[in-house]
Formats: C-alpha cells, structure tokens, sequence
C-alpha cells in the first residue's frame, strides 16, 4: 500500500524535468550511389513512395530514427530513406558513409515503444502490454491494457501516463510516471452476489529500464494505485512488474 502522497511526489518529479533539452543531430551531405533512392513520407515500409533520386545525386542526411533517416534532395524534395538504400552512398570524402545498426544511443530518437510486462498485482498475478509515442527524447505518453487474475477476483484495467525518462543515452536509466485510467473488477465469489463495478483509478510509478542489444530493452517497474471507489474508503494497490521492451 501507499501513501496518496506519492501521487504528488511524482507530479513534483515530472516537472522538474521539464527542463530537458533535446539533441538535435549534425546534417551530413552524400551522394547517391545507388540505381536511385526511394523517399518516403514517414519513417517505415507502410509510407509511400513519393519521390525517386537517381544515381549521383546529392541529399542531405538531417536525422535518423533509428533505421530510417530523414534526408533532403534538390527542389526542396524531403522525405525518408531506409538504412539499407543508402549503404552505398558516398560521404563528402568519397568514402562509404558509415552507419551502424540500431543501437542504444538511437533510443534518443525513437518514436514508439513497446513492452510486454507480468507481475504482481495487489497479491494478483497480472500480464500487461504498453504501447509508447515519444513526445520528446525524454517523454513518452503511453496507453496501458493489463490483466490481473486473482482467487476472489478477475480485473481489466487500462491506463494512460506520462513517463519520463531521465537519461535515454543511458544503458540503465531510471523513470517515472504519473497517469489515470478505469479499472473494471469481476467478483467470483458465489456465497455473496457481488456486482461487477468499474472505478476510476490514478496511478504513479517509479522504474528502470535497461539496454539488451539492438531494439531491445529489459524494464522492471514499481506502481501504486488510487482506485476511486463509491464507498468511504478508496482503495491503495501495489504492483510490481518486469518484462521485455522495444523500440523503433
């Protein structure tokens, strides 16, 4: 159980952290080496293809998300480039240009996230999943859908938070979150006919995730629950989670 007191020491956490600045990254001009290279409108294979520059052409590299760079051609044409399209460019030395595979210091200019997550929840077993949108390299708005399976009781809730990261460059970095969301509780008791109910909750979570290779993260986390009931007393729930994360 806590203290509803630390709903307020993690409001008081996320705005101190406000004050995190982004990393914006060096602008590199190459040349085209390839038959042509396909620009699409977003980072990923489910955007179209809007333009084509050919072979000898110069762009310029202005971000990368992960595998997918943002690059600029003549006539203001600016558009997306998979990694593998633009293995073959030419830097400004007439060297290959040189890009690595997804690492961790990409973290910082991700865009989704991803986790799968199971634990304890209030004395309940409990799996969940959590899906991410980087708002900014060190905030993530994220939508939460959980199951918790108990002797005298099954629920379904389902969240959404803020979660601030502090260091994203970090192997191991700490974060902590603050959100709402309804909690949809189902008696199995037979002895009493107890009503199915749906509260409102607020929740706040302190955790840590860690950097395995590639896109892949390990993340454990502690959260505590305020459900609103339409009783006197609301209820305090603790869970404590672990699972698999990932990003692109």
């Amino acid at each position: 159980m806590i203290r509803a007191g630390t709903l307020r020491l993690g409001a008081l956490l996320l705005l101190v952290a406000v004050a995190s600045r982004a990393m914006a990254a060096s602008e590199v001009t190459v040349t085209v080496a390839d038959p042509y290279l396909e620009m699409r409108t977003g980072p990923g294979r489910g955007y179209p293809v809007f333009y084509v520059v050919e072979r000898g052409a110069a762009v310029t590299i202005d971000k990368r998300r992960t595998d997918w760079f943002k690059v600029e051609a003549h006539r203001d044409k600016s558009g997306w480039v998979h990694r593998d399209q633009l293995l073959a460019t030419l830097g400004p030395d007439g060297e290959h240009l040189e890009l690595d595979e997804p690492s961790r210091e990409h973290f910082a200019s991700r865009r989704w996230e991803g986790a799968a997550m199971a634990g304890d929840f209030g004395g309940a077993s409990v799996i969940g999943v959590i899906g991410g949108y980087a708002l900014h390299p060190s905030f993530t708005l994220e939508l939460g859908v959980s199951h918790a399976i108990g002797d005298f009781s099954d629920s379904w809730f389902a969240t959404a938070s803020i979660v601030h990261v502090f260091e994203p460059a970090w192997r191991y970095s700490p974060f902590v979150s603050l959100g709402t969301g309804v909690i949809s509780t189902d008696p199995k008791s037979t002895l009493v006919q107890a009503a199915d109910r749906t509260d409102q909750l607020a929740v706040a979570g302190i955790g840590i995730r860690g950097y395995l290779t590639r896109r892949f993260m390990v993340r454990a986390e502690y959260k505590s629950y305020v459900v609103f009931t339409n009783r006197d007393d609301n209820e305090e729930v603790d869970e404590w989670k672990a699972g698999f994360a990932f990003f692109f």
